[in-house]
């Protein structure tokens, strides 16, 4: 591995023969001293509020970062080719040899995988993302179903290498990053290379803005200088046109000491394309990012290795990891809430927030049932906690109004579909100036819609009068609808 360089400051520069280049000198220094000393400031800053490495951002605060995951909506990527991966493994199986095999690489938003399905695909290995540090915040984050992804890619013999989407600005984080990843990677059998891989660094919203190529290049190599150190194989991923000709990277400081994992997408992709067009050379290519396979309910990214293994890796860490279990809402950003809800009806109570076969139905959440809702989704999900348990349920089946029930059930009598009990009456009524006629005696749920406003003059009869809340229920036009009881008085 090549050694580290570091620049030092040489005193004779500072060297003198007039006031003048003295003063300039001192600024200098006072300038230099200065930037030295807010770039420890920033680094502490940077690193994990608790003050540990191994436990940077927890798998629940990292649900808070996904806005700015560098990987979530695939930061503008070009889109590849789509590729049916089961036809290509088929067709080439007979053709393999122990120099090419065949992979993914996978993050959360491949959501909760069926890898017993993937092994029988006829996958070689899979590529895991395990964190990210945030392109704004500088924050380091886990990948909420890296554990799971190892354990169960592992479990099912696919050989597993890892990657790491990095947003380093010093050498010292690019460390700290890898450092984090050993030791998070250190109970898995890691048999394929651990990647750098950086991307968005162009972005005027990333702290890595402004950094040029020497320096983005040396923070590459401190990262995978370390996981050297570590005892795993580093690799160095980047898109072709980053590559071609040293635009944005410094090749001659990695290829020639690390594996160069390239992503270029043909318009055929392989195997009708055989090789990449990147004319440097690389040990992996990913091809598209439309690939399919079964296991996987959306698209992935399919790799092609030009170097393979006969054995499995051992772990690092001879102790056995605890049983992960994969994150229910991966694929899905939730806005925590805090409020009590009921069903207005019924809701099932699912243990993952989806209707399909892979979910389970463990309660039913009846009209009356009070839930602390913690969760809304923007695709028409709740999280909630009943009985001390998270659950899963469809939030247009819930009410925040605890007075709610379904049509038919104790009430009104009247099937009007609310718990608000009316004593009935019979009179005639008019706006005191005008009042708006609801759908139900609420104006806080989002089912009370206006249906009408009554003005001053207009007459409705009213049948009902609750007392408690202060609604009036009212004839009009062929409805009963509900009005606040003080917006009313007894027709002259």
């Amino acid at each position: 591995m090549k050694k580290k360089r570091f620049d030092s400051l040489d005193d004779s520069t500072y060297g003198s023969r007039n006031i003048t280049r003295i003063i300039i000198a001192v600024v200098i220094i006072v300038l230099v001293g200065a930037a030295l000393l807010a770039g420890i400031w920033m680094q502490k800053k940077n690193k994990d509020p608790m003050g540990s490495v191994g436990d940077l951002t927890t798998e629940q605060d990292t649900k808070q970062q996904d806005t700015d995951d560098p990987e979530n909506g695939s930061m503008g990527q070009e889109s590849g080719a789509q590729v049916d991966a089961s036809a290509i493994l088929t067709a080439s199986s007979a053709a393999e040899n122990d120099q090419i095999t065949l992979g993914i690489d996978v993050a959360k938003y491949q959501g909760t995988i069926d890898w017993s399905k993937v092994a029988a695909s006829g996958i070689d290995f899979a590529m895991i993302r395990v964190g990210y540090r945030t392109q704004k915040t500088g924050e380091m984050c886990v990948d909420t179903n890296a554990k799971y992804n190892m354990q169960e890619a592992q479990a099912n013999g696919i050989k597993i290498g890892v990657y790491f989407f990095s947003s380093a600005i010093t050498e010292a984080e690019a460390e700290e990053e890898a450092d984090w990843v050993a030791d998070y990677i250190s109970q898995y059998q890691i048999t394929y290379p651990v990647a750098f891989d950086c991307e968005g660094f162009q972005d005027p919203d990333s702290r890595q803005s402004g950094l040029d190529r020497e320096k983005r290049t040396g923070l590459a190599v401190a990262f995978m200088d370390e996981i050297y150190q570590k005892g795993y194989t580093p690799m160095f991923y980047a898109a072709s046109g980053e590559l071609q000709d040293s635009a944005d990277w410094n090749l001659d400081a990695i290829q020639n000491s690390y594996k160069i994992w390239v992503a270029q997408y043909p318009e055929a992709p392989y195997p009708d394309t055989a090789s990449s067009s990147y004319s440097g050379t690389h040990a992996m290519w990913q091809y598209t990012n439309q690939g399919t396979i079964p296991g996987i309910g959306t698209t992935v990214d399919l790799n092609v290795a030009y170097f393979g293994y006969d054995e499995t890796a051992q772990a690092k860490d001879g102790e056995a990891p605890d049983a992960a279990s994969a994150d229910p809402e991966a694929t899905m950003r939730f806005q925590d809430v805090n409020e009590s809800v009921t069903a207005k009806e019924s809701a099932n109570l699912r243990n993952i927030p989806s209707q399909d076969t892979d979910s389970t139905v463990e309660l039913t959440l009846n009209n009356g049932d009070v839930a602390t809702r913690t969760g809304i989704s923007d695709s028409g999900w709740s999280r909630l906690q009943y009985n001390g348990t998270t659950y899963y349920a469809v939030s247009s089946y819930l009410t925040t109004d605890l007075n709610y029930v379904a049509a038919g059930q104790e009430g009104s009598g009247s099937g009007d579909g609310l718990k608000t009990k009316f004593t009935d009456c019979n009179d005639v009524v008019t706006a005191k100036i005008e009042v708006n006629l609801r759908t139900i005696p609420s104006v806080t749920n989002p089912d009370a819609v206006v249906a009408a406003v009554l003005t001053n003059g207009e007459t409705v009869t009213r049948t009902g009068i609750n007392e408690e809340f202060g609604w009036s229920r009212v004839e009009y036009n062929g409805q009963t609808l509900y009005c606040i009881s003080s917006y009313l008085t007894t027709a002259q």
